[in-house]
């Protein structure tokens, strides 16, 4: 039986992704599993600024620092019988997973996906698809976007790996 101890889940705040971490709270409570939240951007940024003649001083809230805390506040948080830890990725978000997957050896990832269609995907590829294509685990692709007043409701799950 599958029994996933270490679960990822990439996260852009949207609301699929917190739907989607729900299932990986729910996962997790079921298997004894902890949890990694992973939050990726292109660029950290510069944590210099420059004033005048080439003269610099550092920032008193360094770029990064402002994202840490950005992901404190705005990802998802698990009941306390769920452990959970918050990475924060510089980067291309696919290979940000691919990469923390293969070095934290991830049982498992769960992850929304905003099911692009027609020209939208052509032109931007399928993120999803990629991180499928390239990563050692399976993953649990959720499309979860209908919410009412019960919470969300699972309108397809697939398990690809």
């Amino acid at each position: 039986m599958f029994h996933p101890r270490l679960i990822l889940h990439p996260t852009d705040y949207s609301e699929d992704s917190m739907d989607a971490f729900r299932v990986a709270v729910d996962l997790a409570r079921l298997c004894d599993s902890k949890i990694l939240v992973l939050h990726a951007v292109e660029t950290l940024g510069p944590e210099n600024v420059t004033y005048g003649e080439g003269m610099t001083r550092p920032q008193p809230e360094t770029y990064q620092d402002r994202l840490e805390e950005d992901l404190r506040q705005r990802a998802p948080h698990a009941p306390s019988d769920v452990p959970v830890e918050y990475l924060m990725a510089e980067g291309d978000p696919a290979h940000a997973i691919e990469k923390t997957a293969a070095e934290r050896h991830v049982d498992l990832i769960v992850m929304s996906t905003h099911a692009l269609t027609g020209l939208k995907r052509l032109l931007m590829g399928s993120f999803t698809d990629h991180v499928i294509r390239n990563v050692h685990c399976p993953v649990l692709v959720t499309k979860l976007a209908v919410h009412n007043s019960r919470g969300p409701e699972v309108k397809e799950t697939s398990t690809i790996s």
